[in-house]
């Protein structure tokens, strides 16, 4: 029988963007323009990305980075206020194997002539499949990716 075990974590994460609350916002909750900066940067075109911005709507983004296995993010909109917050639960998936669930909170806050974005997760890491600090290490690294399309944009 394979070891079973969980950790909890939480971390949070802040940016700064040139850029107004809506943009980001927009950036956010637009599929087109979403498709554009979320994606693994070592599998830059997903196989599959589906994307519900509603209260009660998913998002599934799917695509096999250089591990060669499919990963698969799962997620359903839990609470969304324009240009504000958006709340979001999701799993991740490699292959079959569910790695991770997690609560994540995305707060847009004006500052100055742009906007601070503040993102805390709240993570259940299941069975050493994957553990926090990769996770922000990446979350991290998309919202970067984030930044640099709302420059491109600018």
């Amino acid at each position: 029988m394979t070891e079973r075990s969980v950790v909890h974590s939480t971390f949070v994460i802040e940016r700064s963007y040139p850029a107004s609350p809506a943009k980001v916002y927009f950036a956010l909750s637009n599929p087109e323009a979403k498709r554009r900066w979320f994606a693994d940067p070592h599998d830059p075109i997903p196989s599959r990305h589906e994307m519900d911005f509603r209260i009660g709507g998913k998002e599934v983004n799917a695509g096999c980075p250089s591990d060669g296995q499919m990963h698969f993010f799962n997620a359903v909109y839990q609470d969304i206020v324009p240009d504000q917050r958006i709340v979001y639960s999701y799993e991740l998936l490699f292959g079959e194997t569910r790695v991770s669930v997690s609560l994540a909170t995305i707060e847009l806050l004006a500052e100055g002539n742009g906007t601070r974005l503040v993102m805390t997760e709240q993570g259940a890491f299941l069975d050493g499949h994957d553990t926090s600090t990769t996770r922000e290490h990446g979350t991290g690294e998309l919202l970067d990716a984030l930044g640099a399309f709302l420059r491109e944009e600018a």
